[in-house]
């Protein structure tokens, strides 16, 4: 048989033809139907799958239904138009699927990831991409997500990927526990798995299928967050199709039609209202891999950049550093922040757009100074300069690293997230205090207690820590005052 599976396998159905499912309806005879409304569920793994008029569909009234066990073939009720609804439902995948209306991306998806919900936030239903050299973390920041993310289905479309990423993915999801319900990660997760071995077809098809997958669970009222790995490889196959079809090549001979198959993928994301009139999402999460060598100025991540409301930056550079996850803060930027500054407000804390600002200020500070720093070293910068290079580094250290490997760090929750800069801005404040009053930095930078803060990233019950470690920079500060005051 050798590596490669026999070409008996490659008309294995999706979906068992044989399996029995027990199918309770929820409509009676009678009632009437209408395009997109729910007339029964069935529980497929932890998760109840609704089965829906079909959104192509004239609807009508009722006039048998049935309850038990049935295959994905048998008729489970059947209307006075004289249609028949299976629990199987067909749909061409280049086709997105209907909705009553879109609404405004208002609710942030929280991902537990520190620097994503603390600088760059994607809404529910929004769009970002991550585009990164080979080996800067792609792969496992889209595994971060999938399994930490508040949504209530994923699909990961490996597109393209080498045959060993996509083993490592099939092997790795099943033992990862789900969270939220304690069961394995892949009982709410739809894989496609398409190798760049397969044929270019199936990759240029891979991305619709997994897109219109996320659609089909969006329609039942999930939240769903799509991983694309990548859409590079998705446009290289289009390329190549391209070019077989003797079209006209664009630049690098990608196909004219780039941007707009990219814009049609990226606009089908979304929070909606359904056509059964409840509330579900579609976030698209598309990874990005540029040439070896190459930066963002190749076509693809640029129709990506003009389309994307989101863009996490992954730097090979941070990555050498071990410095995880590996988003450059200064070349990555969200378009979300204003839509989602209210929800933040009341759920987390009034201050916690303004404490954002603040961090994005001292890191951008931080990189200008640092020009200096390697000119003439950090002793020539003025005393307020020292502070701002040392408050950065604890930014940088204790707020955006993270370690997805720790069992505690591998989430932070937003409330944990405001806690932590908060403790960060506290010294800040205390620091610049002290300086003005003609405490040296070298004395400031050296205060013994905020030594500790970075361990209250692995400790759950943190509150009682960080309270401590507060109060002991007040009272280290506080001596030095009194003793340069004197």
């Amino acid at each position: 048989m050798g590596n490669f599976i026999e070409r008996g396998g490659v008309t294995a159905p999706g979906l068992s033809h044989e399996k029995l499912w027990e199918f309770v309806p929820t409509v009676k005879k009678g009632d009437t139907v209408v395009p997109g409304m729910v007339i029964g569920e069935v529980q497929e793994t932890n998760i109840l799958t609704k089965i829906m008029v079909s959104p192509r569909s004239k609807g009508g009234k009722v006039t048998e239904i049935k309850s038990g066990e049935f295959t994905i073939d048998d008729v489970v009720c059947t209307l006075d138009t004289g249609e028949e609804i299976k629990m199987m439902q067909v749909w061409p995948v280049r086709v997105p699927r209907p909705v009553t209306e879109k609404q405004n991306p208002d609710i942030p998806l929280v991902t537990g990831q520190r620097i994503l919900d603390g600088l760059f936030p994607i809404a529910k239903g929004g769009t970002a991409a991550i585009p990164g050299p080979f080996g800067s973390g792609k792969t496992v920041t889209q595994q971060a997500l999938a399994k930490w993310s508040d949504a209530q289905i994923v699909v990961y479309i490996g597109c393209g990927e080498r045959g060993n990423e996509m083993t490592e993915v099939l092997t790795e999801f099943p033992e990862l526990e789900d969270p939220k319900s304690g069961k394995p990660l892949m009982e709410r997760t739809v894989l496609i798995a398409n190798t760049s071995n397969m044929p270019v077809a199936a990759r240029e098809a891979s991305v619709y299928t997994g897109i219109t997958i996320a659609e089909y669970f969006r329609d039942m009222g999930f939240d769903v967050s799509l991983m694309a790995d990548s859409t590079s490889r998705w446009a290289e196959a289009m390329r190549e199709i391209s070019s077989r079809l003797e079209e006209m090549p664009g630049e690098e001979g990608y196909p004219a039609y780039l941007a707009a198959r990219l814009s049609e993928f990226y606009e089908r994301a979304g929070h909606v209202e359904t056509l059964n009139h409840e509330s579900g999402s579609v976030t698209v999460i598309g990874a990005v891999s540029p040439p070896p060598g190459g930066d963002f100025s190749e076509p693809v991540t640029q129709n990506t950049l003009r389309i994307v409301k989101c863009f996490w930056a992954l730097d090979a550079k941070l990555s050498q550093r071990r410095h995880f996850p590996a988003i450059n803060w200064l070349n990555s930027y969200s378009l979300y922040l204003d839509t989602l500054s209210s929800w933040y407000d009341e759920n987390v804390s009034p201050e916690w757009n303004g404490l954002r600002v603040w961090a994005m200020e001292v890191l951008q500070k931080e990189a200008e100074l640092q020009e200096i720093v390697q000119l003439v070293g950090s002793d020539a910068l003025p005393d307020e300069e020292q502070i701002t290079i040392e408050v950065a580094r604890m930014l940088r250290e204790i707020f955006l690293q993270q370690n997805a490997f720790d069992p505690v760090d591998t989430y932070c929750s937003t409330e944990k997230q405001y806690d932590i800069m908060k403790s960060i801005k506290v010294y800040a404040e205390l620091a610049y205090g002290a300086q003005r009053i003609g405490v040296p930095p070298a004395k400031i930078v050296t205060i013994v207690s905020k030594n500790d803060l970075p361990q209250v990233k692995f400790m759950k019950d943190y509150k009682s820590e960080i309270v401590r470690i507060t109060k002991a920079m007040e009272a280290e500060v506080g001596t030095l005052r009194e003793a340069y005051q004197k």
